[in-house]
C-alpha cells in the first residue's frame, strides 16, 4: 500500500528549509551589522541547525523500523532532502567560517588548530561526497554497495565529529551537554536496530 504524502515533502521541503536557513542567517548577521560577533553567531546557529538536520536524516531508517508512525514514515521518505538540507546548512557554516577568518584573522587563528583543519576537512569531504551521491543517477553510477559504504561511514564519522565538537565545550558551558542528547540517541537507535537481520540503511 502506498504511503500518503503531504505537500511539504521532497524538493518543496528542501527549498523551504534552505530558504529558512538563509533568512535566519541574514537576520542573525544583521543583528550585529555583519561584524565579527554577528558572523560568530551565524557559525554557532548553523552548527546547531546542521546538528538537527543531520540527526533527522541519519536516524530516519532506524526510527521508521522501530517506531512506525506517520511522522517517522514522512521522515524516512524525506531523508534525502533532510540530508541535502544538512549539507546546505553546513555550506552556510563554511561561508561564515571563511568570513570569520577574513574579518578577524587573529581570533580565527586562536579558535582553530591543525586538528580542526584535518578533521573538519575530512568531515566536509564526506558531506560533499554524500550530497553528490544523493541523487538517483549519481547513486546508480556509484553502485549500491559503494553507496551504502560511503553513506554509513560518512554518517558515523559526522556523528563522531559532532559529538566531539559539542562535547569539548561542555566543561566550559555545561548546557552544551543538551546537544549531546540527540547525538547519543541517534547512535543508540542505530546500534539497537542494526542486528535485526541486516544493517540499518544510511538514512
Amino acid at each position: 500500500m502506498s504511503e500518503r504524502q503531504s505537500w511539504f515533502e521532497g524538493w518543496r521541503l528542501l527549498a523551504a528549509l534552505i530558504l529558512t536557513l538563509l533568512v535566519l542567517t541574514f537576520w542573525i548577521a544583521t543583528m550585529r551589522q555583519f561584524e565579527v560577533e554577528g558572523v560568530r553567531m551565524v557559525i554557532r546557529f548553523t552548527a546547531r541547525s546542521s546538528l538537527a538536520l543531520f540527526c533527522l536524516a541519519f536516524s530516519a531508517a532506524a526510527l521508521a523500523r522501530l517506531w512506525p508512525t506517520a511522522w517517522t514514515h514522512w521522515q524516512r521518505r524525506n531523508r534525502r532532502y533532510l540530508g541535502l538540507a544538512f549539507a546546505a546548512s553546513h555550506a552556510i557554516h563554511a561561508v561564515a567560517i571563511v568570513a570569520f577568518a577574513n574579518i578577524d584573522p587573529a581570533g580565527f587563528a586562536a579558535a582553530t588548530s591543525a586538528a580542526s583543519y584535518i578533521f573538519g576537512g575530512l568531515g566536509y569531504a564526506f558531506i560533499i561526497a554524500m550530497a553528490a551521491t544523493s541523487f538517483d543517477r549519481t547513486a546508480q553510477m556509484l553502485g549500491p554497495r559503494a553507496w551504502q559504504t560511503l553513506h554509513l561511514t560518512g554518517g558515523y564519522y559526522l556523528l563522531f565529529q559532532f559529538t566531539v565538537s559539542f562535547g569539548k565545550r561542555v566543561a566550559d558551558m555545561p548546557l552544551y551537554a543538551l546537544f549531546l542528547i540527540p547525538l547519543l540517541t541517534v547512535f543508540a537507535l542505530r546500534i539497537a536496530m542494526a542486528p535485526r537481520g541486516r544493517p540499518v540503511a544510511a538514512g
